[in-house]
């Protein structure tokens, strides 16, 4: 069996629509022969998501039967006057069954990764930022940035590195209001990239302050920060 062929038994075994002497075949060579093996995995990977939405069911031999029968009592002078100018290249497609087997599975393939590409769409619609703030030091250098994404998940994105004494911590605060005082929202030894927790407080909104201090390395035991502030910034709306 030359490659191409192997590429197609391959691809035809993952969809199911090997039937007969060919469906054999694949089942003799599925952990025999190497590179059917490995083609075979390969289009399972392609349309794993397809391969795997549903147990895989093969249809009974009557269920075939039955469509058989009906394709053939398909009054062909009615067909042909319906088409009087139908090639006839389209009237075998028409008759056979291989192909409207074929086309099912591709209108259902095209169905799923047109699911997924939209489900993908719209949790990187959910993550892109929509309030950003710039922390800038004393030297009023930017040091780090906070991005808060649609879906109210936020990240830390440090722009600097940041010398951490030993024993000692960045603890990163958010104020929205000054009568409930500034809230911790991550403790981290040195600075890296990292979530923060906004999970439990209010929208974030313009003008929100975000600050990171130098504290103890368990964090500030007050609840507000009790070491140098090393960089702050607020909230605004990202482009």
């Amino acid at each position: 069996m030359i490659s191409g062929d192997i590429d197609r038994l391959a691809a035809e075994h993952v969809m199911g629509l090997l039937e007969g002497g060919e469906a054999s075949t694949a089942e003799k060579l599925m952990g025999q022969d190497t590179e059917f093996t490995a083609r075979v995995e390969y289009w399972r990977g392609r349309f794993g998501a397809f391969d795997e939405s549903a147990p895989r069911i093969a249809p009974s031999d009557a269920l075939w039967a039955r469509i058989e029968a009906d394709i053939a009592r398909v009054p062909q002078p009615a067909a042909r006057a319906l088409a009087p100018a139908t090639p006839s290249w389209f009237a075998g497609l028409w008759e056979n069954l291989g192909f409207w087997r074929s086309a099912g599975f591709a209108g259902a393939a095209a169905a799923l990764v047109l699911a997924f590409g939209l489900n993908a769409s719209l949790r990187e619609q959910a993550k892109k930022p929509v309030m950003i703030a710039v922390l800038m030091t004393d030297a009023n250098r930017a040091a780090a940035v906070v991005n808060v994404s649609a879906d109210g998940t936020a990240e830390l994105v440090p722009l600097d590195d940041i010398a951490v004494p030993a024993g000692r911590a960045l603890q990163v605060w958010t104020l929205w209001d000054r009568a409930r005082g500034p809230v911790s929202i991550g403790l981290v030894s040195r600075a890296q990239r990292m979530p923060l927790q906004l999970g439990s407080l209010p929208k974030t909104g313009i003008n929100q302050l975000f600050e990171i201090s130098l504290e103890p390395e368990g964090g500030s035991a007050i609840g507000r920060p009790t070491g140098p502030v090393l960089m702050k910034g607020t909230a605004s709306t990202a482009l």
